[in-house]
């Protein structure tokens, strides 16, 4: 269902990018007030595409973006808003701060192009700069700042432009593993108060799964999946969206009789809940699935087959194996258990799963664009508010 007239963002973006392999993003996508959006999506996707075009960046070739009550872009009707004019408030990957620019300026820069008095937009930066505890940073000029502390007074700075719309372009890519997880909790305080919509542009699933209210997944120029997060992680529309879940991901046909799903792939799994559709997806967590030497016995898990250990990869604390089968999986252990069961690449073994384990679930529409503010393509059913680890 679309959001009423007036409310948020919505947008239909068409645009073709040129050049030696030209590429077409057209998708459709809504943001409420005070929801944040995760769009995630492979390289070349046309994530930063999208970002572009909602900020006024790159021309659309088709469609129409609202903001609040403000059609900001409708090529058929010649409406065509600049940049400067779209009151969004942009996070670059890289900041954008101005080095010649004390942190106290960086900030009061949005002011001060308004026409606003240096003074006073000086002031309305600090007390910016005091409601969110950079008051000590204030005399600083950009190099001087670590990574965390410059992502912290781009979004301030951001913020202070009073923005409709908060766009973020993968504020936390430049920061190394360690910094990442402070800075995320940083990010999701700073982002709460804020009472517009914020699209937040990531590689990264961690940073959709724990920032987001939604998530808007895009592959190949198109929306594959726009759901909540604990749908997102237990319903992977696509392998991509289960790869990024650590989940085992098949597609099949249900046979009603023996209420199995022969898959395409090769191979029979039986869940134990079966949508009422003919094709169905399975997820199954590799944690599911358990290794043995030799065939189960009768009482095991529902679902036995045999396979080949194609690799073997140390993930943390846990140990992951590559099983060559039908159908193939992969699947954790602990390094006790290698040790114990004595695995080696190339060898043969069994595996079985619980049909508890498996999720089944209807496949999802190809998505279609349905008219400038139509239904969103690829839209996850029974999606939730809650998350779901």
């Amino acid at each position: 269902m679309t959001p009423p007239e007036g409310n948020g963002l919505e947008a239909r973006v068409v645009v073709q990018r040129g050049g030696t392999q030209p590429f077409t993003v057209d998708l459709t996508l809504h943001a409420e007030p005070g929801q944040l959006v995760a769009v995630l999506g492979p390289n070349g996707a046309g994530k930063s595409t999208l970002l572009r075009a909602i900020a006024g960046l790159t021309p659309l070739r088709a469609g129409r973006i609202r903001l609040c009550d403000r059609v900001l872009d409708d090529p058929d009707a010649g409406i065509w808003v600049p940049p400067e004019r779209r009151a969004m408030g942009v996070v670059f990957q890289d900041y954008r701060l101005f080095t010649t620019m004390t942190v106290r300026d960086n900030v009061a820069f949005a002011a001060a192009a308004r026409g606003h008095r240096r003074t006073a937009a000086r002031a309305a930066a600090q007390e910016w700069l005091e409601r969110f505890d950079l008051a000590g940073l204030a005399e600083r000029r950009p190099p001087q700042l670590s990574g965390g502390q410059a992502q912290r007074v781009a979004l301030v700075r951001a913020l202070a432009s009073r923005p409709a719309l908060l766009l973020l372009d993968e504020p936390l890519a430049a920061l190394d593993a360690t910094m990442r997880g402070t800075t995320r909790g940083e990010l999701a305080r700073l982002v709460s108060g804020f009472e517009g919509p914020t699209l937040l542009v990531t590689h990264d699933p961690l940073d959709a799964l724990l920032l987001a209210d939604r998530v808007l997944v895009i592959e190949g120029g198109v929306v594959t999946q726009d759901a909540d997060p604990a749908t997102i992680a237990r319903r992977p529309a696509t392998a991509y969206i289960a790869g990024l879940s650590g989940l085992n991901h098949y597609r099949g046909r249900v046979d009603r009789a023996s209420g199995t799903v022969r898959l395409d792939g090769g191979g029979v799994l039986t869940p134990s809940v079966l949508p009422p559709t003919s094709v169905v997806l399975l997820a199954v967590p590799p944690t599911a699935i358990t290794v043995h030497l030799q065939a189960p016995g009768p009482g095991s898990a529902r679902n036995v087959w045999p396979g080949r250990i194609g690799d073997i990869q140390q993930l943390h604390d846990r140990i992951r194996l590559q099983i060559e089968g039908t159908p193939r999986a992969l699947v954790d252990i602990t390094p006790a258990a290698l040790l114990h069961l004595g695995l080696r690449r190339g060898d043969p073994i069994w595996c079985s799963a619980k049909a508890s384990e498996i999720e089944a679930y209807a496949e999802l529409a190809p998505p279609a664009p349905a008219g400038p503010f139509g239904a969103v393509a690829g839209r996850a059913p029974g999606s939730s508010a809650s998350f779901r680890s």
